[in-house]
């Protein structure tokens, strides 16, 4: 089959040359991203514990998870996978990124990341579970899971940091958390 008549290559070929575009552009693709923002601006008291204060950031990094796994994007993210579509025989990479800003502090950004990988196999195990044959619809519960581990596997990556920050007090003030989540194709 040639190049005009395999849809598969065809599509492949578009996708590529979309990202190439946006690459060189230097800024990542729209489509490519689900992104949970959440900030805090209320202090927490002066006499509040560790535990407390560690319950804080975590409850931040939970509101931006759901507010990742909830967003619109993350439906963009799963319809590329519908049966032809942009990610070429439904196989993708991807990563999670949890950052934590600590505005009124010095200290550095805690950043923790998680990649991950779609195979048609899960999906095919997604279609069993789910009973639902719609790939995109099969795609949001992968993506999903994938987003829940990698925040927790991010956050347990940065947890060390986080009380290291505690010690320093760096997160008295103001605190905000992006959750994000990257899809591309796999090549």
């Amino acid at each position: 089959m040639s190049l005009r008549t395999n849809p598969d290559r065809i599509l492949e070929s578009i996708d590529r040359e979309r990202s190439r575009e946006q690459e060189s552009a230097g800024r990542l693709p729209d489509d490519r991203q689900a992104v949970g923002r959440e900030l805090d601006t209320t202090p927490p008291p002066a006499d509040a514990t560790n535990p407390e204060r560690m319950k804080r950031i975590f409850g931040l990094v939970e509101q931006s998870y759901r507010q990742a796994a909830q967003g619109s994007e993350l439906g963009k993210l799963a319809a590329r996978f519908r049966g032809i579509g942009d990610l070429h025989h439904h196989h993708a990479r991807g990563d999670v990124s949890v950052v934590i800003q600590y505005h009124d502090s010095g200290r550095p950004d805690d950043v923790g990341m998680s990649p991950f990988e779609i195979r048609p196999e899960n999906l095919a195990e997604g279609k069993k579970a789910t009973g639902n044959s719609r790939a995109d619809f099969n795609a949001m519960k992968i993506l999903r899971g994938h987003l829940r581990d990698g925040v927790m596997s991010g956050y347990k990556k940065m947890e060390p940091r986080i009380r290291d920050a505690l010690r320093e007090r760096a997160d008295i003030g103001h605190l905000s958390v992006n959750v994000t989540m990257d899809l591309r194709t796999a090549q």
